[in-house]
C-alpha cells in the first residue's frame, strides 16, 4: 500500500449505525412503530450529544418523512423540553444526504441523492471528516452488508417484540465484532457500542 493511500484512509469518516432496539432486535414493531424505544431524558441527552457530533447523516425516504414531519417545528410546541428544544436545532442544521428515487425535494440542510447506496457511501466516507452516521434500518441493510460500517450502536430497550424491522439485515457472513463501550441508562436501557474487527 503506498503511503499516499494510507494517509487518505486516515482522513477517512467514520461511518456509524445506531439505533434503539427491542431485545429481540428490531428497531420497530410490525406495524413500524418506533414508540416502544421512548427514551429517557439521560438517553435523550445521549442522542442530542451523538448527533451534534454529526459530520453527515444519511436517511432513507421513511425515515426522513418522519423526521421532517415533527422535527422542525417540535422546538415551537408549548410542552417543548429543553432536549427537545436543543435536538430540533441539532436535527434541522446536521447536514443530511436523503435517498430517494420518488421524492422531488429536501429541505433542513438535506440534499437528495438517487444513485446506489453503497457507491454513494463509499465515496462520501472517503470525503468526509469526521463522524457519519446511517440513519434507519433499510438504508442500512446494503451498506451493513457490504462492510462499509465501521461502528454499531446498538441500544437495548427492555421490551420484546416478536416480530417487525430488524436492525441486522441477513448477513452474507458474519461480522466480527469489538466491544469499545457499554452503559446503562435509566430504566434498564443498555449502550452497547461495537466496533467492526477489520482484522
Amino acid at each position: 500500500m503506498s503511503s499516499a493511500f494510507s494517509h487518505g484512509l486516515i482522513g477517512m469518516g467514520k461511518l456509524i449505525y445506531g439505533f434503539n432496539v427491542s431485545v429481540d432486535g428490531y428497531i420497530a414493531d410490525a406495524q413500524g412503530s418506533i414508540d416502544f424505544s421512548d427514551p429517557s431524558e439521560e438517553l435523550h441527552q445521549y442522542w442530542n450529544d451523538f448527533e451534534r457530533e454529526t459530520a453527515l447523516a444519511l436517511y432513507g425516504r421513511r425515515l426522513y418523512e418522519l423526521m421532517s414531519s415533527y422535527w422542525p417545528t417540535a422546538d415551537k410546541a408549548p410542552d417543548a423540553t429543553p432536549l427537545i428544544v436543543d435536538f430540533a436545532n441539532v436535527w434541522c442544521h446536521m447536514p443530511k444526504v436523503v435517498f430517494s428515487r420518488t421524492l422531488d425535494s429536501v429541505d433542513w440542510n438535506s440534499r437528495l441523492e438517487r444513485g446506489d447506496p453503497v457507491e454513494v457511501v463509499t465515496k462520501l466516507k472517503a470525503e468526509t471528516e469526521g463522524q457519519l452516521e446511517v440513519a434507519g434500518a433499510t438504508l442500512a441493510a446494503p451498506i451493513v452488508q457490504a462492510g462499509l460500517v465501521d461502528e454499531y450502536r446498538i441500544v437495548l430497550t427492555p421490551t420484546a417484540l416478536g416480530g417487525g424491522t430488524p436492525f441486522f439485515p441477513t448477513l452474507p457472513s458474519w461480522i466480527s465484532l469489538r466491544l469499545l463501550e457499554n452503559r446503562t441508562f435509566p430504566g434498564g436501557t443498555v449502550l452497547l457500542r461495537y466496533e467492526a474487527k477489520r482484522d
